[in-house]
């Protein structure tokens, strides 16, 4: 059975997508543990980052890098957080998000009912500065 990220990626549930090329999707969470909180996930469902092979890694550590720059110029943070945990599906993904503390990198914190139009707002905030790097992936 296809995980629920690969349902996302095929259209079959929404999803507020920031970026999209051959390999890696990337896509706002629902329950954002900070505004801008997006998953970065390969479209080869694969469970444990450990297996993926090595230029997939690549890649993805790399589109995670560019989503962090553009969340650290949308959003101003302390720092970006960068989690590989996968607990809760079993399908590769980084959870890439803005921090301002140590404090902050926790899923206790996850706002499971954050309004449409903040989530929105956030993917809009990233598409916007992944634009202004340049980056021709950003999708809508």
């Amino acid at each position: 059975m296809a995980s629920v990220f690969t349902r996302i990626i095929e259209g079959e549930f929404p999803g507020r997508f920031v970026w999209r090329d051959e390999r890696v999707v990337a896509f706002l969470t629902i329950a954002p543990i900070s505004p801008g909180h997006t998953l970065v996930v390969p479209i080869e469902e694969v469970d444990h980052w450990i297996d993926l092979d090595d230029d997939l890694l690549a890649h993805l550590s790399a589109v995670a890098k560019a989503i962090g720059r553009a969340q650290q110029e949308a959003f101003r943070p302390a720092k970006v957080a960068l989690l590989a945990a996968g607990l809760e599906v079993p399908h590769v993904h980084l959870h890439v998000f803005p921090i301002d503390s140590e404090g902050d990198i926790s899923f206790a914190k996850a706002d499971h009912h954050a309004p449409d139009a903040s989530l929105d707002e956030a993917a809009a905030r990233i598409r916007g500065a992944l634009r202004r790097f340049g980056h021709p992936e950003v999708s809508d």
